[in-house]
Formats: C-alpha cells, sequence, structure tokens
C-alpha cells in the first residue's frame, strides 16, 4: 500500500500561488496514475485535478483549468500541483491520492490510497 504525504498548503490572498507537493512512499510510484482532490467545509470530496502515470494524460475539473496545473516527477515519487490565480471559492483541504488505474478517473472511489491532506485558505 502506497503511503502519500501532502505538504505546501497555507494562507494566501485572492490572486496569488501556491504550489502544493506529494510524496509517495512506495517502489512502484511510476505505476500509479495520481490525482488530487478537495473538500470544503460541509461540502462533498471533489476531483481538481488527475496525471496518469507517464504524464501522458491529465485532466482538470472546469474550475480549475487554466489556473492549476498537475505535474509529476517519477525519479522523485512526487505529484506536484500548481495553483496560480487563486479565488477564495479554492479554500479546501487538498488530498492527493493514488490508483493503479491506466485511465485518469474523476471520482474518489476509483483512488485506492489517500494521503492526510492539506489546508489550503484563500482570503478575498
Amino acid at each position: 500500500q502506497v503511503q502519500l504525504v501532502e505538504s505546501g498548503g497555507g494562507l494566501v490572498q485572492a490572486g496569488g500561488s501556491l504550489r502544493l507537493s506529494c510524496a509517495a512512499h512506495t517502489r512502484a510510484f511510476s505505476s500509479y496514475t495520481m490525482g488530487w482532490f478537495r473538500q470544503a467545509t460541509e461540502k462533498e470530496r471533489e476531483f481538481v485535478a488527475g496525471i496518469s502515470w507517464n504524464s501522458g494524460s491529465t485532466r482538470y475539473a472546469d474550475s480549475v483549468k487554466g489556473r492549476f496545473t498537475i505535474s509529476r516527477d517519477n525519479a522523485k515519487n512526487t505529484v506536484y500541483l500548481q495553483m496560480n490565480n487563486l479565488k477564495p471559492e479554492d479554500t479546501a483541504v487538498y488530498y492527493c491520492a493514488a490508483d493503479r488505474a491506466i485511465v485518469v478517473f474523476t471520482t474518489p472511489q476509483q483512488y485506492d490510497a489517500w494521503g492526510q491532506g492539506t489546508q489550503v485558505t484563500v482570503s478575498s
């Protein structure tokens, strides 16, 4: 079972940027599709972005397209989420997730492993 540890969250003003990192503790990182999800207070967990094992395929939620970029470095066992032009509605706990499937799924039920989450707060 892969272990995931997120970092990089914090408090930022609207229009600012943050980069989240997710370190995966596994020897098979390059075989996992990786995803970022977020959950705001009293809301369901929602898909943000996902990337295939070889970075050949990426998917984004409509709400973050053009502002967020997902990437991965298989040599460092790390996936990143660069978040630009942040908005107050981006405020949430952000979770990293891993899945053995080839395709990039957008539903949390498809993912096998989860990190503990990192808080992102965007002030207006």
